[in-house]
């Protein structure tokens, strides 16, 4: 096993923070990850694709890269199929791969950065599909004990872009492995959420496979998310609120054009760039980072930004919304 020493991460998160990690080992196996915890640098980071994540400063310890790949058919019928990929798999791949053989129920998730490993943590979501509607089942290593484990959806307790991973067991294991459970038959076609319907109409197709649905996803992703390659960003850094009918109700008379979705329960969602975008944020710069000028709600590195700048304006960000509209923004990106 080969242990990297002072390893630099700036290509490994999608902000481009320029940082290092004390040691990093690459886990392209179970039995490499078995054998990585038994080494003495606590404490332990797992690393998928970087995309969820903002580095405020050098890691210590030690970095599991998780570069576990292999995607598969575990179980299928005529209606349904079950596949199994590695945590290290790309996701976007896996949708490419999926949608190729015809499988449905993931095209929505079209070009969401990061691994496989990771969805599960996130409970990953757009345009009105979650990961949790078509997951099965996950396989992760305890990074105390090395035992493995099987997680079902019950045992994961997901919820918007939260499951058990970010909360009771952060950073207590490694997913090496997810099940998806998928269509092959009767696909169930979300194209009423977002721009998706828009962008159908406009290329005049009236009856949608799961490759125009993911072709029209990808389209809009494109146009409006900056390509992290070009401008470090991780997607959304602020979820979008939900609060009770009683609060909007409160806020509506104030704003009258307040933007909000009608959810269960008696609740609201009012998305969190909109909120941004009325503090005055977007397209704002400050130094090396600031507000997107197209989304309000991706926060970005112009170059040479450090984690600690970028973490200091999402504070001034969701200080100036709690003051306005009385709403505490809870961050998506998971700060290290």
């Amino acid at each position: 096993m080969i242990i990297l020493k002072n390893y630099p991460l700036k290509k490994h998160n999608t902000f481009g923070i320029d940082c290092n990690a004390e040691n990093l080992v690459r886990i392209r196996s179970e039995t490499d990850l078995k054998e990585a915890i038994k080494l003495p640098y606590p404490p332990v980071y797992v690393l998928g694709g970087g995309s969820n994540i903002l580095l405020t400063g050098d890691l210590s310890g030690l970095v599991l890269k998780n570069e576990i790949k292999g995607i598969k058919v575990i179980e299928e019928d005529h209606q349904e199929v079950i596949i199994q990929a590695g945590g290290g798999e790309n996701w976007h791949q896996l949708v490419c791969w999926s949608i190729k053989r015809n499988y449905g129920g993931i095209e929505n998730l079209s070009l969401i950065p990061g691994t496989v490993g990771a969805a599960p943590i996130q409970n990953i979501g757009a345009y009105g599909v979650e990961l949790r509607e078509v997951f099965e089942k996950l396989e992760a290593i305890n990074l105390r004990t090395g035992k493995k484990k099987i997680f079902y959806s019950t045992d994961c307790a997901f919820a918007y872009r939260d499951s058990i991973f970010k909360n009771t067991l952060k950073n207590e294991y490694c997913i090496t492995q997810v099940c998806i459970r998928l269509t092959k038959t009767n696909h169930r076609l979300i194209t009423g959420y977002g721009a998706i319907r828009e962008v159908l109409q406009e290329k005049h197709i009236k009856d949608p496979t799961i490759q125009d649905i993911s072709d029209a996803v990808i389209s809009i992703r494109s146009g409006k998310l900056p390509n992290p390659e070009e401008l470090g960003n991780s997607g959304s850094f602020f979820k979008n609120p939900e609060i009770d009918n009683e609060q909007f109700e409160q806020l509506q008379k104030k704003f009258p054009q307040i933007v909000h979705y009608e959810l269960p329960n008696n609740k609201v969602k009012i998305p969190a760039g909109w909120l941004i975008e009325q503090c005055g944020w977007k397209g704002k710069r400050i130094g090396n980072t600031g507000a997107h000028a197209s989304q309000a709600l991706v926060l970005v590195n112009y170059g040479g930004a450090s984690g600690k700048e970028v973490k200091k304006l999402a504070d001034q960000i969701r200080s100036s919304v709690l003051n306005k509209f009385g709403i505490e923004l809870s961050c998506e990106v998971n700060i290290i």
